[in-house]
């Protein structure tokens, strides 16, 4: 007997189902009761996948309750699926349409299930993200003072970003204190801000956006934070080999820390050196670093072990 997939479409307001191979579809209330009756429906189906589309949140508290019920649940890139869809000619677009491709998606390409974060990880995720959009509105300030030449807009920019940086001197004091309700937190936090580059916000960011490192080998990590180049080649042509996907803000924070590194880390510094020696351009060089900055840090997490330089 074939195994049992359901792909779920999630909007405002609604849940639209499909099952395959069966062809089902069935559409729940995207409410507390609406989805205690899909959980009971899919339980009795017993999938062995169930994909949801990720759609800018509309789908966590669909996903935490399907979680909670030991269901078997993955989160899929809206891209892809959208690409798969391309491929198979589906060009109409409704939602039972797409809970159906969803479904297809999945049974295709059989994502790997990983536990959805617990409820204290995704508090200490959104504060995170909280803290990185006050630190983004402040520079945006910044750079606005600077094109202004009337004092009483200057006043105003100023006014506005001293409110800015008092919130985020409040951010900061719930992070720390959400942080110390973590013993595993701590001890990771000192193991990843161990490496000379990598500080306090990068290892929170890790910690809270990235809750598999150390469980994964060094491509799967490197291709979770899109870090793992990809090629282009047909025949005898190859096109330039690029990065992209996964997880951006990750990705960002990593950029961060590998510019810090290739300044002051001895040994990423002369990884660094050796590559634009060797005639790499200087972005490409930044990417290698930062590659190699996560395999550091997914070894030391999966080691329990804290830096260790290497001998001169």
């Amino acid at each position: 007997m074939d195994a049992v997939v359901i792909g779920i479409d999630v909007s405002k307001d609604r849940l639209d189902v499909a099952v395959r191979p069966t062809g089902e579809n069935f559409i729940f209330k995207r409410t507390a009761a609406g989805i205690e009756d899909l959980v009971a429906r899919l339980v009795a189906l017993s999938p062995a996948l169930v994909a949801i589309e990720a759609t800018g949140g509309f789908e966590t508290v669909v996903a935490a309750g399907l979680a909670g019920a030991g269901l078997p649940v993955v989160v899929v890139n809206p891209a892809q699926v959208r690409a798969f869809a391309k491929a198979l000619g589906k060009r109409a677009k409704t939602d039972p349409i797409d809970a159906a491709v969803i479904a297809h998606f999945a049974e295709a390409t059989k994502p790997q299930v990983r536990r959805l974060p617990d409820e204290m990880t995704k508090l200490l995720a959104e504060l995170i993200a909280r803290r990185r959009q006050i630190v983004d509105m402040i520079s945006a300030e910044g750079q606005r003072a600077r094109r202004m030449s009337d004092h009483r807009l200057t006043r105003s920019i100023a006014r506005l970003r001293k409110a800015l940086e008092k919130e985020l001197a409040e951010l900061d004091r719930s992070i720390d204190d959400h942080m110390r309700g973590s013993a595993v937190w701590v001890e990771n936090e000192k193991l990843l801000a161990s490496v000379p580059g990598v500080g306090k916000t990068i290892a929170r960011t890790l910690i809270a956006e990235l809750p598999e490192l150390g469980s994964l080998d060094r491509r799967q990590i490197a291709a979770l934070v899109g870090l793992a180049p990809w090629t282009r080649q047909s025949g005898q042509w190859r096109g330039k080999s690029f990065i992209g996907g996964g997880r951006k803000s990750v990705r960002s924070s990593l950029f961060v820390g590998a510019m810090v590194a290739a300044r002051f880390n001895p040994q990423l510094k002369q990884f660094r050196d050796k590559l634009v020696a060797a005639g790499k351009p200087k972005l490409l060089a930044l990417v290698a670093v930062a590659r190699k900055l996560i395999t550091i840090l997914n070894a030391i997490l999966r080691d329990r072990r804290p830096w260790q330089p290497l001998p001169a």
